[in-house]
Parts: C-alpha cells; sequence; structure tokens
C-alpha cells in the first residue's frame, strides 16, 4: 500500500515538473498563437509560485518535500529512498549524468528568470470580472457628471 502512495506521490511530482517545464513552453507558444489561455491569471500566478518554490528551495538546499514525502513512504514499505533530489535522479538516470546541486540551482534559477521575462513580455490579463466592474464604474461615472 505504502509503495502504491509512493508512486502517486512519483507522479504528483512529475506533473508538478511538467507542469512548470511545459507552463512556459504554453505562454510562449500560447502567445505567439494568441490563445487567451496562456495569460489567465490564475493559471500564470500558480505557475509562478511553483517556479519561485523551486528556486527558493534550490538556493536553501532544502529537499522538494513531495521528494520527501516518496522517500519516506518507500523506506516504510521496506523499499529504498533515492541518495539525491528527485530531479537530479531521474536527469542522472535519464543522460547518465551527474551534477552538483549549485548547478541545478543555477539552472533553476535561470529558469524562473525566464518565467519572470515572460511577465514582462506577456502579462496577464485582467480577470474577466474585474474588467466588466471597471467598465460599470466608468459607466456610473459618467452618467453621473455627465449632466441631465
Amino acid at each position: 500500500m505504502l509503495e502504491h502512495l509512493a508512486d502517486a506521490v512519483l507522479l504528483l511530482h512529475l506533473a508538478v515538473v511538467v507542469f512548470v517545464v511545459g507552463g512556459l513552453g504554453f505562454i510562449v507558444l500560447g502567445n505567439v498563437m494568441r490563445w487567451s489561455a496562456a495569460n489567465a491569471p490564475i493559471f500564470r500566478w500558480v505557475h509562478l509560485f511553483a517556479i519561485m518554490v523551486v528556486v527558493v528551495q534550490s538556493w536553501l538546499g532544502v529537499e522538494c518535500p513531495l521528494t520527501t514525502l516518496e522517500n519516506w513512504l518507500r523506506l516504510r514499505a521496506g523499499g529504498s529512498g533515492y541518495e539525491a533530489g528527485f530531479v537530479q535522479h531521474w536527469v542522472s538516470a535519464v543522460l547518465y549524468y551527474q551534477a552538483p546541486a549549485w548547478v541545478f540551482a543555477t539552472v533553476y534559477t535561470v529558469f524562473g528568470a525566464t518565467v519572470l521575462a515572460s511577465w514582462r513580455a506577456w502579462p496577464p490579463r485582467r480577470p474577466f470580472s474585474m474588467a466588466i466592474g471597471r467598465q460599470v464604474m466608468r459607466f456610473k461615472h459618467q452618467r453621473r457628471h455627465s449632466g441631465p
């Protein structure tokens, strides 16, 4: 049972990685293709928050909580955990390359800066309700000051 929970955490972790990495691609491609969803405020804020958490964790040398949870579940199930962090473990497995933590911190930081640059290039659009609210307020203001 715990092994299955560890696998679920692994899949969640993979989904977060795909969201962070693929999210930037979606923002860039979406703006080139003029997809409004690419600038949806909730998507953009969650994406920015996710990469900033990764960057801060790497600067502080803190292991990702999902890695910690997965390792704990695997150890409790009688298996073994990772010797390195999630990304380091799987990147090493795929590329057969070991890198010091500072390399990953640098990559995360550059990626985070790129996400921030995307905010300047393509700012999130205003939520629909805020735009409507401002138009209503402007209309009321014009009616009040335009005379009888």
